[in-house]
């Protein structure tokens, strides 16, 4: 009977790491050590490696200044805007594009040829058009973003089960109600993807749009630190875009799951 009892004792916990994350950390590990390596070797020339401490340092003297904050709240709300306008756009050109299929297949290649264009090219039409000031960085990230959010909507339109639309059809929905009942809740996912891509370029676009022509931004304050040659500032600049990007991209998936389970 003891032993029958023994038996029947639960077992104990066992705390065992997911495999993926300790690849992931792994993987860091690795490439701070493989910095510091190169850094300490004095292959290169001296601080176009700086040292993590140096690094580190930089990181700490750039966040305790307030004026490091104003300018990534410029970038922020240039991003912001650019992601709004050319959001809104690429979602409505995707639902006209994925609803018609004369237009999609008049206009769609377009969009897929235009896609990967590298945006910076449209910069000087941006200048001309909206002056040298906010209004050219948010033209960049609205037309930087516009193209995989409306090519994404596009194909979420053409996976949507057609039982769902003569459902709409049969209750004579409008167009405005075909796309907020049925169209917009059943391609969800294409959107969010759409969204994290779009998020992606339009802080690249913007970005490079400050660092050609802009007194302010944090495009403006990482070409100054390279051509005042302080790298470990320019590193400590990137680190914090690094960071908010993937803070960002969280975000817009995690607000992505919770309207799906809101749905649900």
């Amino acid at each position: 009977m003891a032993e029958a009892g023994r038996l029947n004792l639960p077992a104990a916990p066992t705390i065992r790491a997911e495999p993926v994350t300790v690849v992931r950390v792994g993987i860091i590990i690795l490439i701070l050590v493989l910095w510091e390596a190169i850094a300490q070797s004095g292959l290169l020339y001296r601080d176009v490696v700086p040292s993590l401490l140096a690094i580190g340092t930089a990181l700490v003297k750039l966040l305790s200044t307030s004026d490091y904050y104003w300018h990534l709240s410029v970038t922020a709300s240039e991003v912001g805007t650019g992601l709004a306008v050319g959001g809104l756009s690429g979602l409505l050109v995707g639902l006209v594009l994925g609803g018609n299929r004369m237009l999609s297949k008049s206009f769609e290649p377009y969009l897929y040829y235009l896609g990967p264009t590298p945006k910076i090219i449209f910069f000087p039409v941006m200048i001309m058009w909206f002056g040298v000031g906010p209004g050219s960085k948010v033209a960049m990230g609205a037309i930087s973003c516009f193209f995989p959010i409306a090519l994404s909507t596009a194909a979420g339109m053409r996976q949507i089960d057609r039982v769902l639309i003569r459902v709409g059809q049969s209750f004579r929905a409008n167009a405005w109600q075909m796309a907020t009942k049925i169209y917009l809740p059943a391609m969800r996912h294409p959107i969010i993807n759409g969204v994290r891509l779009g998020l992606g370029v339009a802080i690249i676009g913007t970005l490079l749009a400050e660092t050609k022509l802009s007194n302010r931004g944090v495009g403006f304050l990482i070409i100054q630190a390279y051509s005042l040659f302080d790298m470990p500032r320019m590193y400590a600049m990137l680190i914090v875009l690094f960071v908010v990007a993937i803070g960002a991209n969280a975000l817009v998936g995690r607000l992505g799951g919770l309207s799906t389970i809101r749905q649900r």
